[in-house]
C-alpha cells in the first residue's frame, strides 16, 4: 500500500511527464536517422573534369544491380583459381594505372548506408592499342572495347551464386583478409551475415535463372555484346526459352560502337540496325542495359556524359608518319566515289555529317542488299520495340522513337581506325580484309589482341598474337562475314586502289 509519502508531488509529476516527452523526442530522432541511413542516404563521389566523370562516375545502376564494395574487392580473391592473379582484369576490365582501386567503367555510390559498385557507360566505350616493339597500353576514351568479355563476366556471377562454397562465412573471412582488408568491425559483420550476403546470393541465383538462356549461345569473345537479349529479359521478363527465341535471333552478337561526335548524329538512324534516331533515347537505352532502371537512372549523370561526348573528337591516326600521302590522295579521291554517299567524307577541314550532300548517310541499307550476317538484325523484333516505348511512361523523356528497320545502318566513318574489328559483328579484322569478297576475307582469326596493324588498319589477328586470344569462327550463328561486297563496296577494285583505300581512311 502507498502512503502519501509516496505520491509524487505535481512538479514531480511535471518533471517526469517532460522527461518522457525529451525521450520520446530522442527516440523520434533515432528512428529518422536509421531511416535516413537506411532507406534515403544516396551519395555518390563526384569528378571535377568531364572525361573523369565518364570513366568512373555512377549513373545509377549500383542502386538496382551493384554488390556492395568489398563484395567485388572480395570476389575476385575468393576466386582466385578461376580469374588468376589478373582478378577483374581476366574479363578485359582495365585499369587506368598498376595498384588502382576499381577499374574503368566500375563507379560507387553509397545506397541505404552501404557503399555499392557497378558498371557505368565507359566500360564499353573504351578501347585500347600497342605498337609493334612498344609494351605500353594506350586508352583510347570514347572508343569501342576491344577487350570486355561480358558474357563471361556474366556467367562468373551466375556460377558464383550456384556455388555451394559461396557462404556468408567465406565471403565475411574473406573481405577480413589482408588481401582484400576489409576489416569489418562486430556490427558491420552481422550485417553482412545477415542481410548483405543473403541478398547477394538471391541476386546472383536470381541472374541465373533470367539469363539461363546465355548458356545456349555462341561465345561472343571480346569486344562484342549481345545488346538485346539480356535487356529483354532483365527489364520485360521475355521467355528465353527454345521455344520462344529463334537460334538465328539468340545469336545477335555485335561490337561496341564508339560514341565520338554525337551532336552530327542526332537524327541519323543510330544503334547497328538503325532502330532510334534520337541521341538521348539511345543513351538511355544503353543505360538500362549497364544496369540502371526507369527508377534509379540518374539523368544528370548521363546528361553530362553526353554533354562531354556531343563534341568529343575522334582519335588522329597513331603514327601520321605511316600515312603516304601519294596514296591518300589517290584513296580520297576513290572513297568520294565509291564510299562518301553512304558513310560521309572528309575535306581538309573535317569531317563533313552533310545528310543533304551525302544522301545515303545515317539511312538504312535493307538487309537483302547489304548481305551482312542477319543475327543482330533479327536479335531486335518489333515487340521488344513496343516494349521499350513503354518505358519512362509519363515523363517528358518516355521514349517514343524505338522502331523495327528493314537492314543496318550507314555510320559515319570519322576515326574508323580506332574501330576494328569491322562490320556490325566485327567479323572482318581489318579494314584492308574489308576491301576483299567475303570468299576472300579470313574465316577463323583470332580477337583479343590490341597490337595494331598500322598497315592493313585494324588488330593483329592470327594466332601468335599477344594477348588473351579467342578463336573467332566466322561459319558459326551471329559470325557470318559475308556482305558488303561487290562494285558498289570496291571489294571488285584493283589491289594497288585497295591499298589507296585504305591509305585515305586512316586520315578520318
Amino acid at each position: 500500500m502507498s502512503s502519501d509519502n509516496d505520491r509524487k508531488t505535481p512538479v514531480e509529476i511535471a518533471v517526469a511527464r517532460h522527461r518522457r516527452w525529451w525521450l520520446a523526442v530522442v527516440v523520434m530522432l533515432l528512428l529518422a536517422l536509421v531511416y535516413y541511413l537506411v532507406f534515403v542516404n544516396q551519395y555518390v563521389v563526384a569528378f571535377k573534369s568531364q572525361s573523369e566523370h565518364f570513366m568512373h562516375g555512377s549513373i545509377g545502376s549500383e542502386t538496382a544491380t551493384g554488390p556492395p564494395y568489398w563484395v567485388f574487392k572480395a570476389l575476385p580473391v575468393m576466386y582466385a583459381d578461376k580469374l588468376g592473379p589478373e582478378g577483374w582484369a581476366r574479363f578485359g576490365f582495365l585499369y587506368e594505372k598498376p595498384g588502382d582501386d576499381l577499374p574503368i567503367g566500375v563507379s560507387r555510390r553509397v545506397v541505404s548506408g552501404v557503399e555499392r559498385v557497378w558498371l557505368n557507360c565507359s566500360v564499353c566505350h573504351v578501347g585500347t592499342y600497342r605498337l609493334s616493339g612498344d609494351p605500353v597500353r594506350h586508352l583510347i576514351a570514347g572508343a569501342p572495347s576491344n577487350n570486355l568479355r561480358l558474357q563471361e563476366f556474366i556467367r562468373f556471377f551466375i556460377d558464383v551464386g550456384r556455388d555451394p562454397g559461396f557462404t556468408a562465412n567465406t565471403l565475411i573471412a574473406t573481405i577480413d583478409s589482408p588481401k582484400v582488408g576489409g576489416d569489418l568491425n562486430v556490427f558491420e559483420r552481422l550485417i553482412y551475415r545477415y542481410v548483405v550476403f543473403p541478398r547477394v546470393k538471391s541476386a546472383f541465383l536470381d541472374l541465373g535463372t533470367q539469363l539461363d538462356f546465355v548458356k545456349r549461345q555462341e561465345d561472343w569473345g571480346p569486344g562484342r555484346v549481345d545488346t538485346f537479349n539480356p535487356y529483354k529479359a532483365l527489364q520485360f521478363n521475355f521467355p528465353m526459352d527454345e521455344a520462344h527465341i529463334s537460334g538465328a535471333a539468340l545469336n545477335g552478337s555485335s561490337d561496341y560502337p564508339a560514341i565520338w561526335r554525337q551532336r552530327p548524329r542526332e537524327g541519323m538512324n543510330l544503334h547497328w540496325d538503325g532502330n532510334n534516331d534520337s541521341v538521348a533515347e539511345r543513351n538511355l537505352s544503353a543505360a538500362l542495359g549497364a544496369g540502371v532502371t526507369p527508377v534509379t537512372v540518374d539523368r544528370a549523370s548521363i546528361a553530362r556524359i553526353e554533354d562531354w561526348m556531343w563534341d568529343l573528337p575522334s582519335p588522329p591516326f597513331p603514327v601520321a608518319a605511316k600515312i603516304d600521302p601519294a596514296k591518300a590522295a589517290e584513296g580520297k579521291m576513290l572513297f568520294m566515289h565509291y564510299c562518301a554517299d553512304c558513310h560521309g567524307f572528309k575535306d581538309a577541314n573535317d569531317y563533313s555529317y552533310d545528310r543533304q550532300r551525302f544522301t545515303r548517310l545515317g539511312k538504312t541499307v535493307p538487309l537483302a542488299d547489304i548481305g551482312t550476317d542477319a543475327g543482330r538484325w533479327t536479335s531486335y523484333t518489333a515487340n521488344f520495340a513496343a516494349e521499350q516505348n513503354l518505358l519512362y511512361a509519363g515523363y517528358p523523356w518516355r521514349f517514343s522513337r524505338f522502331h523495327k528497320t528493314d537492314g543496318y545502318a550507314n555510320h559515319p566513318l570519322d576515326g574508323i581506325w580506332a574501330r576494328s574489328p569491322y562490320l556490325h559483328n566485327g567479323s572482318v579484322p581489318t579494314l584492308r580484309d574489308l576491301l576483299e569478297p567475303s570468299a576472300k576475307r579470313p574465316s577463323v582469326w583470332f580477337r583479343g589482341s590490341d597490337e595494331f596493324d598500322l598497315a592493313k588498319v585494324g588488330y593483329r589477328s592470327d594466332q601468335s598474337a599477344g594477348g588473351d586470344l579467342f578463336r573467332y569462327d566466322t561459319t558459326r550463328p551471329g559470325n557470318g562475314n559475308a556482305g558488303h561486297e561487290g562494285y558498289r563496296y570496291g571489294t571488285e577494285l584493283p589491289t594497288a586502289a585497295k591499298d589507296a583505300l585504305v591509305e585515305y581512311m586512316k586520315t578520318l
